[in-house]
């Protein structure tokens, strides 16, 4: 399902963080939404992770895809929107959240489940030399990292601060991990600063874990307090210095600044006062839950996963109840709860009620908990095919698609200009009858001024995405004539319906990520005009100007011989229908929109220095179809290697699976003029060519002796996937246009 219609808008729900309630809260809401209530997901990445599962990723018992949860799809099921963008602070009395590098965004009711981040990360050279494990994405990513430093040595010393639930489990499992690669005589030293390690845990459990140390090679230190981390050491209040080839910091809870100067009521360490409703003293639009909050209706809470596992079926209850106006109910913790540490090597301590117990079946209760409550949350594999929890949820099939894919088609667009007629000018350099990417007239006084125009619909629930795409799709074509964009005006159709303030949030949120694509090539928006319409539509004209006709770069003008270059991976089309149907993994979606926010500038500047025959972009009419148009201009045909097409994560995948933009089927008549042989015909990565593109790349011809130089400086430019696709050949006696291998 969608979000629902702007106009059916009555309540914005903001949920910030994909934390462990959070997901529980969108898989409520997919099962039984609440009518004219639209949820807002905000992440800084699409990926959570199970902070349960962490310790037995740093032992090797579980690989990383695991312990992950891919809240984009969770959220998209829900018909959430999903905007990946850290969150930084709040407004409440403008009821705004604050984001990092973009628009904050409304809400009616927020809720935060956010974490929190590890306490002492101020203290000298912590920051720069030593690993902290939180954010646990991060340290995820970095724990590769610590092994290698201490396989490097034949006798290495991993340094873990802080001996409470974490850092134990921590030690633990990294000398389990580095036992079972052969680690030398490696040595993990965990530092307490207080009289014993798991402070606030049942003394027996201490106990076992101070007895299980070291014949594990760790050695456990208390009354150790660190003054400071150095690049090989850490120095110690005392004095004493103990070297370190690596510092894993689990020095306890800090809250994140997100609420610092909000004018919410915090506790002493700055985590926000809760109620037992979930609300925040003093906000009933505001809940938070999990680590980041303060409980103050009994003892306070220890910041561990299970609070925020067990608040999860509440808060979704009350954010219901908000929306509609219901009586919220109180979350009730439990007395105590079973603790479960992973001692890495198969075995585990559970404690609870004071009591402790000890042995592998301990591990195998926790290794099930875990595993179920993360398989509840995974809707994607690692190959993106839908797990079995989530395959008897109803989805939508092919939704229509926004962006270069809702183009009118190549055929039909042909047709209608045939029929309409050609009109000429002397003035005209490019236009109808040359027809090319770009216009282009000769002033009277001798100025060349080279004219574009694109629009699309919304291929997304995010205004500002959409706004910034759009800006840096409508300048491609001019980059593609080597022409600098200078001026801008808009045009932005806002969906009938909404109350004025709705219509004016969602322009300014376009408008300010049209800016940013704009400023990011220095093109000066000076205009514009906007409507109302059935949905959301953005557009912009803009210019620049050629030094002279000859300073064009053509779309025809390519030679046999010239090698064919494409400087964006392909798979926008594909990736933006999946996503519309909860089928594309967060990960693969990022990766697109960060090629559709990358401009062509800078490829533009290094194609320009080496001179191209031909150059074009590609978007909506696909590879195949701009391709075409090139080969056509130039007179000639042309060879493309399958094998050496970028493609985008996930695209290939998703195109294998029968999944198609709506776009697809109109490009695919392309084929129609290719011979594709048959090693190429079997290939999945054959429908990349016709799958269109959003602010796709740019296609070049260059002559063979400047085609590695042209690639080294397209690279250099920031353009990684850059690639040799092929070569431009004489017009074929079949008549072919092009012909399609696949050597790689």
């Amino acid at each position: 399902m969608r979000s629902p219609s702007t106009s059916d808008v009555r309540h914005d729900l903001v949920l910030v963080g994909g934390g462990h309630a959070h997901v529980q809260v969108l898989k409520r809401w997919g099962m039984a939404p609440v009518h004219g209530a639209r949820v807002t997901l905000v992440v800084d990445r699409p990926i959570a992770v199970y902070s349960g599962m962490v310790p037995g990723f740093v032992a090797g018992q579980y690989a990383r895809e695991a312990l992950e949860i891919d809240v984009r799809p969770l959220a998209i099921r829900a018909g959430a929107r999903c905007i990946v963008a850290p969150a930084v602070g709040l407004d409440p009395d403008a009821r705004l959240l604050v984001l990092d590098g973009r628009p904050p965004i409304a809400y009616d009711t927020v809720s935060f489940d956010v974490g929190s981040t590890v306490a002492g990360l101020e203290r000298p050279g912590v920051r720069e030399h030593a690993i902290p494990t939180r954010p646990i994405g991060a340290f995820v990513r970095r724990v590769d990292e610590v092994l290698a430093v201490a396989r490097a040595r034949d006798a290495s010393r991993v340094v873990v601060v802080g001996a409470g639930a974490g850092g134990v489990e921590v030690a633990f499992t990294l000398a389990a991990r580095l036992r079972s690669g052969g680690a030398g005589r490696g040595e993990v030293l965990l530092l307490e600063s207080g009289p014993r390690v798991l402070p606030g845990y049942a003394a027996s459990a201490a106990a076992r874990v101070e007895a299980a140390a070291a014949p594990r090679g760790i050695t456990i230190r208390t009354g150790a307090r660190v003054a400071r981390v150095e690049a090989d050491a850490v120095l110690l209040e005392s004095g004493e210095r103990l070297p370190a080839d690596a510092v894993i910091w689990v020095a306890g809870a800090a809250a994140l600044p997100i609420f610092a100067g909000a004018g919410l009521e915090t506790d002493e360490g700055g985590f926000v006062r809760i109620r037992p409703t979930l609300q925040c003293l003093g906000r009933d639009d505001v809940f938070a839950v999990g680590d980041c909050a303060a409980w103050t209706a009994g003892p306070g809470l220890a910041k561990a996963g299970v609070y925020a596992v067990r608040q999860g079926p509440v808060l979704a209850d009350n954010l219901m109840a908000r929306v509609r106006g219901e009586r919220l109910r109180a979350y009730r913790p439990q007395r105590d709860f079973l603790s479960l540490l992973n001692l890495g090597d198969g075995g585990a301590i559970g404690v609870k009620w004071g009591a402790s117990v000890q042995g592998r079946a301990v591990f195998a209760l926790k290794d099930w908990i875990d595993r179920r409550f993360v398989r509840r949350f995974q809707v994607l594999d690692q190959a993106g095919a839908v797990t079995p929890d989530f395959a008897a949820q109803p989805m939508p099939g092919d939704m229509l698609c926004g962006g270069c894919a809702a183009k009118v088609g190549e055929s039909s667009l042909t047709r209608a200009l045939e029929r309409l007629g050609v009109p000429s000018h002397p003035a005209v350099v490019l236009g109808l009858a040359v027809p090319d990417d770009a216009a282009a007239v000769e002033t009277e006084r001798g100025e060349i001024v080279a004219a574009t125009v694109d629009a699309f619909r919304a291929f997304a629930d995010d205004p500002y995405l959409v706004g910034r795409v759009a800006a840096v799709n409508a300048v491609s074509d001019l980059w593609a004539k080597g022409v600098t964009p200078r001026f801008a005006l808009a045009q932005v159709s806002v969906p009938d319906g909404p109350s004025s303030t709705a219509q004016e949030e969602m322009l300014y949120q376009v408008m300010a990520g049209a800016r940013a694509g704009l400023d990011g090539d220095a093109v000066t928006l000076v205009g514009g005009h906007t409507t109302t319409g059935p949905e959301l539509m953005v557009g912009f004209a803009v210019w620049g100007f050629a030094p002279s006709a000859d300073a064009l770069i053509r779309i025809g003008g390519a030679a046999p011989g010239d090698q064919l270059i494409l400087t964006k991976a392909l798979g926008t089309g594909v990736i933006l229908q999946a996503d519309m149907r909860g089928l594309a993994r967060g990960e693969w979606v990022e990766a697109a929109a960060a090629s559709m926010l990358r401009s062509n500038g800078a490829a533009a500047r290094a194609m320009v220095a080496l001179r191209p025959t031909a150059a074009t972009d590609v978007t909506g009419f696909g590879l195949a179809g701009h391709l075409g148009e090139m080969l056509r201009a130039s007179k000639a045909s042309g060879v493309l290697d399958l094998g050496a097409i970028p493609a985008l994560p996930g695209a290939v995948a998703l195109l294998g699976r029968g999944i198609r933009s709506t776009a697809h089927p109109e490009n695919a008549r392309a084929r129609r003029a290719m011979l594709v042989e048959p090693d190429a015909a079997r290939r999945d990565a054959l429908d990349l060519l016709f799958d269109p593109q959003t602010s796709g790349g740019l296609l070049l011809a260059v002559p063979r002796e400047r085609g590695p130089a042209m690639l080294t400086a397209l690279r250099a430019a920031g353009d990684g996937a850059a690639a040799i696709i092929g070569e431009v050949v004489p017009t074929r006696p079949d008549g072919a246009l092009i012909r399609v291998v696949a050597t790689g």
